[in-house]
This record gives C-alpha cells, structure tokens and sequence, in this order.
C-alpha cells in the first residue's frame, strides 16, 4: 500500500489481543496494515501462579512484559494504555477498587479513547461483543466505552480538547458462531461437565454466551502464518495461558471446533439485511 491504513482495536487486559484475535491482528499487519492495540487494563486481578512472579514486583508489570512480547510477535506498531486497573470478574472484590474500568464513568473512558482514535486515525476499529464474550464486566466496560468515542470523535462539538475530530469509517464486534458455541456446550454436557461453572476459578458460565446470538457480517480467513503467529505470541502469555486457564480452556477448544477464521459483526456502517464481508477494510477509501 501506497499509504498505510490503519485498524485499531480497544480490549480489556493484556492476552486479549492475542487470544481473542490475534490471527487478524497479525495477518493485516503482515500485509502492511497500522495495527495498534488499546488496552484499557494491565491485567492485575489476573490470577498467576507463583513461578511467573520471578524477577517481577507485580503482576501488572509481569503482564505488561508479556503484551510486550506479544505486541512485538503480532507486529503491532504500539500498545496503548488507558490506565485503568483490572476489575476482575462480576462479584470480586476487584470490582470495588476506585480504579477498576468496570466502575469508570462510560463518558471518561470514552475521552480518553477520542482522543487516541483522532490521534491515530484508525479507519476501522474491532472491540468486544456487548455481552463481553463471556461476560467479563471490563470487557463489556470497554464496548460501551468504545461505541461512545466512536460516535464522538467524528463531531467537533464534541471533546475538542481531545483534538481534530475525525471519524472512522467502520466498527467491528468480535463475535464467535452462534452454531459453534451451542454444539460445544451440547458436547460438554453430554460428557459431564459442568458448563456453569468453567475455567480455574470456576467463575465462567459457558451457556452465557448462548444468551445473545450476534449476526456475522465479516469472516476473515486466516492464513497458516497468521495462526502460526498466533500461536507464538499466545506464548508470551504464559501466566495466563498455561494450566487451568479459563482463556486456555475456552478459546483453545473453540479452535479444536472451528474453521481457521475470525467472525465479526459490522457495528457501522449499519447492516440492513444479510451480509458477508471477507475484509474488514471492504469499501473503505
């Protein structure tokens, strides 16, 4: 490409933009995208076992050195912080601590995403589903935030202390197949498992994510190198991808399933009937 576009993704923690869609995020960069990363967390209710703790003083700094080397495998040209702290799941103790992004008024997170989207000048932008996947409260903190500094930064009545206004010209939901996910829980039931209460904390409901079915608008293919990417940068988030890790569990057996691509929703432009894009920067000049 002659100049560059750019897609830019707002996520919860650090591991979000690798185990969720980290294949997109290295495929479009391997094609000579601007692929930039908005985490609104440094992953500190995390749960990590003692070994990962070596030579680090907390476990935002440990998890701020693995998105480090996971931006750096993605080909990300920047993570971008929005210095909140982790609110851990609905119901812990986390969700009271002053800072927790879940507890952050939507508008003031949403300034803060305005003026990196005018910054940076992303023509397309993916974030969470409404539900948070799997219902995390930061991720569906950072949705609503993230759909507010959408519609907001193209007005320049709004925020002009956060600099030009500049609208970007597609919003993207990540979404897995509705299909996908009842068969899984159908499997699991049928060979005992208790799908209420999943991952190492037994805090993740999987039948959760059947409550709401979201349309596909866009399937990205993923190339063997993009999943082989994938795959390394997951590595640098040992402490949260190794044992019992509720990510592990979950997205590794959503792969076992599943075709090698990404599913996503078009948020914007709005989409009046059936539609199936194969690139998210489709019809973007």
């Amino acid at each position: 490409m002659d100049t560059p576009k750019t897609l830019m993704m707002t996520g919860a923690h650090p591991d979000d933009e690798t185990l969720g869609v980290g294949s997109t995020l290295a495929q479009y960069a391997a094609a000579g995208y601007k692929v930039y990363y908005v985490c609104g967390t440094r992953g500190e209710a995390g749960e990590v076992a003692p070994e990962f703790m070596r030579g680090f003083d907390s476990i935002a700094d440990l998890r701020t050195q693995e998105l480090k080397c996971a931006a750096e495998v993605l080909g990300l040209e920047d993570v971008i912080y929005l210095g909140y702290r982790d609110s851990g799941m609905a119901g812990a103790e986390d969700n009271k601590h002053p800072k927790a992004l879940a507890v952050a008024p939507v508008e003031e997170v949403a300034v803060r995403i305005v003026e990196i989207i005018r910054r940076l000048k992303p023509e397309v932008i993916i974030t969470s589903d409404p539900q948070g996947g799997y219902g995390h409260p930061d991720h569906i903190a950072i949705h609503k935030a993230t759909v507010m500094a959408f519609n907001a930064s193209g007005d320049p009545k709004q925020y002009p202390e956060a600099g030009p206004a500049f609208q970007s010209q597609k919003l993207y939901y990540h979404v897995f197949p509705h299909r996908l996910l009842k068969f899984m829980v159908k499997v699991m039931k049928f060979f005992g498992r208790d799908v209420h209460h999943m991952g190492r904390n037994k805090d993740i409901d999987m039948e959760a994510f059947l409550e709401n079915e979201f349309p596909i608008h866009c399937v990205i293919r993923l190339k063997k190198e993009s999943l082989e990417t994938r795959k390394r940068a997951a590595a640098c988030h040992a402490s949260q991808t190794s044992g019992g890790s509720p990510r592990r569990g979950l997205l590794g057996l959503v792969g076992r399933f599943s075709r090698p691509r990404d599913c996503y929703m078009r948020a914007y432009p709005p989409v009046k009937g059936r539609l199936r894009e194969r690139d998210l920067f489709e019809g973007v000049k």
